[in-house]
């Protein structure tokens, strides 16, 4: 008798540890263009505005790369119950 795991739509530890990187990976990036934004539209611009600069486009693109990456997290536990479904 094969015992049957239980249906689950929870995504793989490797897609949860890509989704936190491409999170990471997209707050750098914003907090970069955060940065050269400020830089570029303020001449001799203070350290505390360009770090403003650099916090809110770090917030900013990670919060919206954490959307997509739920999402797309979602789609597969999704995809992946389909695809167990015995009917098939």
């Amino acid at each position: 008798m094969v015992a049957e795991r239980p249906l689950s739509a929870l995504p793989s530890p490797l897609a949860r540890g890509l989704a936190f990187v491409a999170i990471l990976v997209g707050g750098l990036a914003g907090a970069l263009i955060g940065y050269a934004l400020v830089d570029i539209q303020a001449e001799n611009a203070s350290d505390i505005i360009l770090g403003v600069g650099l916090l809110v486009g770090a917030i900013v693109t990670a919060g919206g790369t954490a959307i997509v990456a739920i999402l797309v997290l979602r789609a597969l536990g999704e995809w992946r119950t389909i695809a167990d479904r015995p009917d098939r």
